[in-house]
């Protein structure tokens, strides 16, 4: 009960309170914002809220890094630049700060803006106050379960990012790229991988940050990478003095970055380390057991991720080196021609493949070309590949004619252990005379570049593909003959060339047809121009490239051409007219083509209905006072031919005597494996051919 007669109380000295205690007693401060200069005022109460340590505030908002974790400070930036943006004139914003001990605390921000004359914002003046005990009982389990979302998200985005990584190169630039640090939600990183017995800092970011010395360091070093992969644990740095104590050397060069906290994780595959990834951050001390265990899964996600992209080298490695052992190790100097090969892998794909060249010396001036490729793209077809090129060789270096080589190699790609088949174009061509014999397996088109400049497809008629025309017993493979000028160029080359997918294949002949006709002239540039094509593209197939350029100082009058003839083999018997016919009229003997072809024909039908054998048949040109053409047969029989007179009804005998009569002079030489029988024919010389031409009448 109050008594009303009672002398009044006398009030305090410092009453009312001033505004400076008011604010103080109620854990409010105040700030005073210089939009202009930037300059930042904090009264005493003000940095007691926002902890900051006395004498570390320098009246700039950047002094405040670190106090405010980021995802605040970015919310709090986009809401008062909105405010200046709108012509509001005040804002208000819940944010929270970082004490000393790591811990989180609530604080409300109310600011007042002043504005010119013009209406821009020149000034905010507010207050700052804490908010822990108002809004911790609300917004504590919200806050736990952002924070517990905000880590799974980490986890999910960087196994995402990594799923795609095949290599480690692309794991390495994964973490080189600036976004890196904000997938995984630190202010720095560094990632090192273990390289013959040392740890090699593959990458860090920001690259700004890099301390020279940290590039290689050993196992038993005192870093905290090394201390993780030594005993395959996490080591979580809660704050500076503990980082300072425990790595000093460390700890010296990175102290003026403001690092607060650091976990290191071990990269452990199949148990044992491959590597160690450090995440440092400036604005928060301590980890909970929670994010300890998101850490943890984190550590074992990326060394799934790093292990799968070392396997993915280490196959590749050896499928490339497979198959530059398979193919050739170099080119032959063959005269008369100049010749330049390319190979280049995918850029896209899982392997290596099976594409592949080679180029085939041959007697008498021919030369063969091999382009192919193998169905697949992995070890299996990089094997298959060098088996096959190396049969290919032999059945062309024994001399089969162009379509035997090919049905022979077919029987032996169906025979092989193996359900994959093959494409394959195969040139022979004669140097001296400048023709070109193609056989095609399933492959693409050549081209032929003319030396206009010009570029355009080579139709050649084709068979199946090389184990599947064995399978199905259609070995037949026609010769397309072309002729190829001096200075003109065949190009052979795999499909990765020209198609792309989604694209028609002729639209990729067209293409590349442009891109020689306009290509350099100098071979090696030309096939060096086809590279830079494909590497221009992504692809999913590999590329080989074969270029053949014939000299123009092709020697002509004393060429030698041979062909070999195996029994029951009617293409080789149709190659060597063909050639024996190229041949002499290239040498200015085309009036007697016709004699020499005859007495050829004559002459290898013995030697196989005679023989149990083989012929090898060679023609070539005499030097001397005069010019002569001259035809051999070899066969393996000491046997020598006799002249006999037939019957009336008689055939056989018929063709020495036709030898005899067509031929200047033939003869038969003894060899110690068996005879060559030989006929020589004279040839005018090119300039009393011309002169006589030239005679009127």
């Amino acid at each position: 009960m109050v008594d009303r007669g009672a002398t009044p109380a006398v009030p305090p000295d410092d009453w009312p309170a001033r505004p400076e205690l008011t604010l103080a007693l109620n854990r409010i401060g105040a700030f005073d914002w210089d939009l202009g200069s930037g300059r930042l005022h904090l009264d005493p109460s003000a940095l007691e809220i926002l902890q900051v340590p006395p004498g570390t505030f320098g009246g700039r908002v950047r002094d405040l890094a670190g106090v405010v974790p980021r995802a605040d400070a970015a919310r709090l930036d986009a809401l008062v630049a909105r405010a200046l943006k709108d012509g509001s004139q005040s804002y208000g914003a819940y944010y929270r700060v970082r004490a000393q001990d790591g811990t989180l605390r609530w604080t409300y921000a109310h600011g007042h803006i002043r504005r010119d004359e013009h209406g821009r914002p020149c000034r905010i003046i507010g207050i700052v106050r804490d908010a822990t005990e108002e809004l911790g009982h609300l917004t504590r389990p919200r806050e736990a379960e952002e924070e517990r979302r905000r880590q799974t998200t980490v986890v999910e985005t960087t196994t995402a990012a990594l799923a795609h990584a095949r290599t480690v190169q692309e794991v390495i630039d994964f973490f080189k790229d600036p976004q890196a640090v904000l997938h995984l939600g630190s202010d720095l990183l560094v990632l090192g991988l273990i390289e013959s017995g040392r740890i090699h800092l593959v990458a860090e970011g920001p690259s700004d940050h890099f301390i020279p010395g940290t590039r290689y360091t050993r196992i038993d070093d005192n870093f905290p990478m090394s201390e993780v992969i030594r005993t395959l644990t996490p080591r979580f740095i809660e704050s500076r003095e503990e980082f300072a104590a425990c790595y000093p050397w460390l700890w010296e060069r990175i102290a003026g970055i403001g690092i607060s906290s650091a976990a290191y994780l071990p990269l452990i595959a199949q148990a044992r380390p491959i590597g160690a990834l450090g995440l440092l951050y400036r604005d928060r001390r301590g980890f909970t057991q929670q994010e300890r265990n998101v850490y943890i899964a984190l550590g074992s996600s990326l060394a799934q991720s790093i292990a799968r992209a070392m396997l993915y080298d280490q196959e590749h490695d050896l499928a490339e080196g497979l198959q530059q052992a398979m193919l050739p190790r170099r080119i032959p100097r063959i005269p008369g021609a100049q010749i330049a090969v390319r190979y280049r892998a995918a850029r896209m794909g899982r392997d290596i493949g099976g594409d592949w060249y080679d180029v085939i010396p041959l007697p008498g001036g021919r030369v063969g070309a091999v382009i192919g490729d193998v169905q697949g793209h992995d070890t299996h077809a990089a094997a298959v590949m060098g088996q096959l090129r190396i049969v290919l060789r032999a059945y062309a270096s024994e001399g089969h004619a162009p379509a035997t080589v090919m049905a022979r190699a077919s029987t032996f790609l169906h025979e092989l252990d193996t359900d994959r088949f093959a494409t394959c174009a195969y040139a022979e061509a004669d140097l001296s005379t400048g023709v070109v014999q193609l056989v095609r397996a399933g492959h693409i088109d050549p081209l032929l570049r003319h030396n206009d400049g010009s570029c355009r497809r080579l139709p050649v008629t084709g068979g199946l593909p090389l184990g599947l025309s064995a399978e199905f017993g259609r070995l037949e493979y026609p010769v397309t003959t072309v002729e190829l000028d001096p200075g003109e160029t065949l190009l052979l080359f795999t499909d990765g060339l020209v198609e792309q997918p989604g694209a028609d294949l002729d639209d990729g002949m067209h293409l590349l047809a442009d891109i020689v006709r306009e290509g350099p002239v100098e071979l090696h540039l030309l096939a060096d121009r086809l590279c830079d094509v494909v590497e221009e593209r992504v692809g999913e197939d590999d590329m080989a490239v074969l270029l053949l350029r014939r000299h123009g100082a092709a020697t002509r009058s004393f060429g030698r051409l041979q062909q070999h003839i195996a029994p029951a083999d009617p293409e080789a018997l149709h190659a060597a007219r063909h050639m024996i016919r190229a041949a002499v009229r290239a040498w200015g003997a085309r009036e007697r083509s016709d004699e020499i072809e005859l007495v050829a024909d004559e002459l290898v039908t013995n030697a196989l209905l005679h023989t149990d054998g083989a012929a090898v048949v060679t023609v070539r040109m005499l030097s001397g006072t005069e010019r002569r053409v001259r035809v051999e047969v070899e066969d393996k029989s000491s046997a020598l031919p006799r002249r006999r007179q037939p019957g009336e009804s008689g055939v056989s005998g018929r063709g020495l005597l036709l030898v005899d009569r067509l031929a200047d002079v033939w003869g038969v030489d003894a060899r110690g494996n068996g005879k060559s029988v030989w006929s020589e024919f004279v040839v005018p010389d090119r300039r009393e051919v011309h002169e006589s031409e030239a005679e009127p009448g």
